[in-house]
């Protein structure tokens, strides 16, 4: 799988794409995911990205010209599934979208910044919009930073053992159970003695009770979809 990230910050990208199991995918040769620096492609002798918005309002617009040429530069030598667009008034992200997006080759991801990107780019070029959220981050890179650590987890060959992720929550709409490992007994607690009993059948059983009964106490929304 191919990701590439435009940005105007591309060291807030640098620790989540360093480092653990985005880091493995990448030294696998599974995951090749590329950072992009909008700023070449920005205007004049100081490469101008963004400019004061029509209307009077505060705060500052990324312009059309830069992130087009960016996108059109690299649509040059790859063809996407995705233009993705990370933007609070986009779709909320969830574990289905994440698992649809982790089936796709190629996706671009462009992180706003400031009062977000000229509309004309979102007519242009954006097939999918995503928010991580009802809240407003400074700018899109931590938010495209999550996105793709969701997606790419789902790769296969990603994660040492591929089944731990459709044991994860929301897989099923449900949240996980509780899990434990050694010691058996800490401080007066004890790991539930079905847990050690090797009897697999009945421990598949207990794990989906305790995941439908820990759903019910913290998200009973996430029933209304079953």
């Amino acid at each position: 799988m191919r990701i590439d990230i435009i940005t105007v910050l591309p060291p807030l990208l640098k620790g989540p794409l360093d480092e653990s199991i985005l880091k493995r995918g990448m030294q696998k040769g599974i995951l090749d995911i590329r950072v992009h620096d909008l700023r070449p492609y920005g205007l004049g002798k100081h490469l101008q990205v963004d400019d004061e918005p029509y209307g009077g309002h505060a705060g500052m617009v990324m312009m059309v010209e830069p992130i087009a040429n960016c996108i059109r530069e690299l649509q040059k030598n790859c063809t996407y599934d995705e233009i993705i667009y990370m933007t609070p008034d986009g779709k909320r992200f969830d574990q289905r979208m994440a698992n649809s997006l982790s089936l796709k080759k190629n996706l671009l991801i462009l992180c706003g910044h400031y009062k977000g990107i000229d509309e004309r780019i979102r007519e242009l070029f954006i097939t999918m919009e995503i928010s991580i959220g009802d809240y407003v981050l400074t700018g899109g890179e931590l938010a495209a930073a999550v996105v793709t650590d969701a997606i790419c987890r789902l790769v296969p060959g990603v994660l040492n053992d591929e089944s731990s992720a459709l044991s994860d929550s929301f897989q099923d709409n449900l949240l996980a159970p509780p899990v434990y490992t050694r010691p058996a007994e800490y401080e007066g607690l004890h790991v539930p003695e079905i847990l050690r009993s090797g009897n697999f059948g009945a421990i598949e059983k207990w794990e989906h009770e305790e995941a439908l009964r820990r759903t019910l106490e913290r998200r009973p929304d996430l029933l209304e979809d079953v």
